[in-house]
């Protein structure tokens, strides 16, 4: 499974999770059940990571999206805006320019439009030049 696929599928699992209010286990099993989404150690590593940050990543988003309270974010936005500054901050294998990339492409299949891929780009752009010791020497 590639690192692609990881961030597909635990990006799901957490845009499901931001709908229900159910167990992530409970979540896991019924994705393994219905056989759509893949579901492995790396998986639940990346979606339970970002589930243990969340208020964290989410005084990020706010941080650098004054004008847009996070409760107005569009929750599939919102998903893609803590899974990729997840990566960023805590996952050492990935650079930054590499999640904001993947947050993009996550953005371009999954969201609304130009706006939201836009509105994402920016979020984790200015991120990423206010926090420029994470560029490139972690990965």
């Amino acid at each position: 499974m590639s690192r692609r696929e990881i961030r597909d599928s635990a990006m799901k699992l957490l845009f499901e999770k931001s709908l229900r209010d159910d167990p992530m286990e409970e979540l896991y099993a019924l994705a393994e059940e219905i056989d759509e989404i893949i579901v492995n150690d790396a998986v639940k590593a990346l979606a339970d990571g970002t589930l243990a940050h969340l208020d964290e990543l989410d005084a990020i988003i706010q941080q650098f999206s004054p004008r847009r309270a996070v409760s107005r974010i569009p929750k599939l936005n919102l998903t893609i805006l803590r899974l990729g500054l997840y990566e960023m901050i805590y996952d050492d294998g990935t650079p930054v320019n590499a999640a904001i990339s993947e947050a993009v492409l996550l953005a371009q299949d999954y969201a609304g439009g130009e706006n939201d891929v836009r509105f994402i780009n920016g979020v984790l752009g200015a991120y990423a030049k206010a926090h420029p010791e994470k560029d490139g020497s972690n990965s």
